[in-house]
C-alpha cells in the first residue's frame, strides 16, 4: 500500500496512545505482544522438531548405514558377493561387514544387557560418529587381538567401568557339555567410552574389531550383515533394489525408514500437529488486532468524520487503517523471530534453568532419546510463518477499515 503524506500522517498519529486512549493503546499493545509470542512459538517448536529428526538422522545413520542386508538367521555366509555387487551398484558409496548380536556384560558385580557390535578396524579408525565423541580412552588401542573393546558413556556409568577396568562379555552359545550347552564368558578390557548423544546407543553398544566378534560368537568367516551407505538417503530403495533377487534367499534388505519407521513418522505427525495447534495462537492474536482496530475506528469517529469533510477519499481512509493494523502485525512478527532467535540460541541453558527451578527431569535422554535439546531452523519454514502472520494480520484489518471508510459525516456531524 502506498500512502501519500497525509495518510502517513494520521496513521503514525492512530499507532500513538492520543488523550483518553491509553486502554486502546494497551489492547494494540497486548496484540503485538501476542503476534510475537505465537510466531516465536512456531518458529521455536519447528526447529525443535527439525532439529530431532536431523540430529536423530545423523546420528543413527552414522553407526547403522542407511540400509543393511542382514542374514535370516543372523549368519551371513559368503558376504563377499554381497559386498563387492553392492559396491558396483550405482549410488552405493559403501559396502561394509557388521555383526550385531545382543549379549550380557557383567563388571563389579553388576549385569547389564548389550549390544555387541563387530565392525572392521578401518571402520573404527574412520567412524566420526563415535571417534568425535570419545568421552575417556582412545579408540586407537581398539585393535584385532588387543582384548580392548569401546562402550557407550551410560553402559560405562552403569558397570561402573573406566578405560582399563575389565568386562566380561556373557554369549549363550557356548560349549556342549554332558549337562548342557555351557555360555560362553570373554573377558575384555574397556579402551575407550563414547557418547554419540542417542541414550538407546550410549546405554548398550560395545564396540570391538570384527574379528574378535566373529571369535566371540563363533561365526568362523561368516559376519551378521552387510552395511550400506548411499548417496541419497530418500531414495535407498530405489538405488538397493538391483540387490533384491542376489540377497532374495539367504538375506533380506532393510532401509533406514524401516528401521526407524516408528520414530520418524511419529515425529513428523507431531510436527505438523503442533504447527496447526500453535497456528491457533496467531489467530488469536489476529483477533486482538481486530478488535483494537474496531475500538480505535469507535474511538475516532468524530475525527474521520471531519476528514472525510475536508475531502479524505473513502479509499484513503482504508489505506490507513490497514496500514495501522499491519503496522502492528508487521512489528510483533519481528519481535517474535528476534525472541525466537534468542531461546534456540540459549535452548538449553533455559532447560536446565526451568531443570533447576522446578526440580523436575526435564529432558530425561531415556524418553528424548537425544542427551541434549537441538534445533535445526529451516529459512522456508520461517518465512511460512512470517507470510502466515502478515496475511492473517492483513484480513483482520478489512472490516475495520471498511468500516471507517463507511462512516457517514452527516450523521456524525448533525448535532456537533
Amino acid at each position: 500500500m502506498i500512502l501519500n503524506r497525509y495518510e502517513r500522517m494520521i496513521a503514525k498519529r492512530y499507532l500513538l496512545p492520543g488523550k483518553g486512549e491509553g486502554f486502546i493503546f494497551l489492547v494494540a499493545a497486548i496484540s503485538l505482544g501476542a503476534v510475537a509470542l505465537g510466531v516465536a512459538a512456531l518458529i521455536i517448536v519447528m526447529s525443535v522438531m527439525n532439529g530431532f529428526r536431523a540430529e536423530l538422522f545423523d546420528k543413527i545413520v552414522g553407526l547403522n548405514g542407511h540400509a543393511v542386508i542382514q542374514g535370516y538367521d543372523g549368519r551371513l555366509s559368503n558376504w563377499e558377493q554381497i559386498a563387492v555387487a553392492a559396491k558396483k551398484t550405482p549410488g552405493v558409496l559403501s559396502a561394509t561387514p557388521l555383526i550385531e548380536q545382543p549379549l550380557m556384560a557383567s563388571a563389579n558385580g553388576r549385569v547389564e544387557g548389550v549390544l555387541v557390535r563387530g565392525v572392521r578396524p578401518e571402520d573404527i579408525r574412520t567412524n566420526k560418529t563415535m571417534n568425535e565423541n570419545v568421552k575417556s580412552g582412545d579408540m586407537k588401542t581398539v585393535t584385532p587381538g588387543s582384548g580392548n573393546i569401546a562402550i557407550g558413556s551410560r553402559l560405562a556409568e552403569a558397570l561402573g567401568a573406566y578405560p582399563g577396568s575389565e568386562i566380561s562379555l556373557i554369549s549363550p552359545e557356548g560349549r556342549a557339555t554332558p549337562i548342557g550347552t555351557v555360555p560362553r564368558i570373554v573377558s575384555y578390557k574397556v579402551g575407550a567410552i563414547f557418547e554419540v548423544g542417542v541414550y538407546d546407543y550410549d546405554n548398550a553398544f560395545v564396540v570391538m574389531p570384527i574379528q574378535d566378534a566373529q571369535n566371540l560368537l563363533m561365526l568362523g568367516d561368516d559376519v551378521g550383515m552387510v552395511e550400506v551407505q548411499v548417496t541419497n538417503p530418500d531414495k535407498v530403495g530405489q538405488i538397493l533394489a538391483p540387490l533384491q533377487p542376489l540377497a532374495k534367499d539367504r538375506a533380506i534388505i532393510t532401509d533406514w525408514r524401516q528401521m526407524n519407521s516408528a520414530l520418524f513418522e511419529a515425529l513428523e505427525i507431531e510436527r505438523v500437529a503442533m504447527f496447526v495447534v500453535l497456528s491457533l495462537i496467531v489467530l488469536v492474536a489476529v483477533f486482538n488486532i481486530l478488535s483494537s482496530l474496531i475500538m480505535l475506528v469507535r474511538a475516532k469517529t468524530r475525527d474521520i468524520a471531519i476528514l472525510r469533510t475536508m475531502g479524505a477519499s473513502r479509499r484513503g481512509l482504508m489505506k490507513v487503517f490497514m496500514t495501522v493494523g499491519v503496522t502492528i502485525g508487521s512489528l510483533g512478527i519481528v519481535l517474535g523471530i528476534i525472541i525466537g532467535a534468542l531461546f534456540l540460541f540459549f535452548r538449553q541453558g533455559i532447560v536446565n534453568a526451568f531443570q533447576f527451578l522446578t526440580g523436575a527431569n526435564l529432558w530425561d535422554p531415556s524418553v528424548r532419546f537425544l542427551t541434549e535439546l537441538p534445533a535445526k531452523t529451516d529459512p522456508f519454514e520461517v518465512l511460512t510463518v512470517v507470510l502466515l502472520a502478515l496475511v492473517l494480520s492483513f484480513l483482520a484489518t478489512l472490516y475495520p477499515a471498511w468500516k471507517a471508510a463507511s462512516t457517514d459525516p452527516v450523521q456524525v456531524l448533525r448535532y456537533e
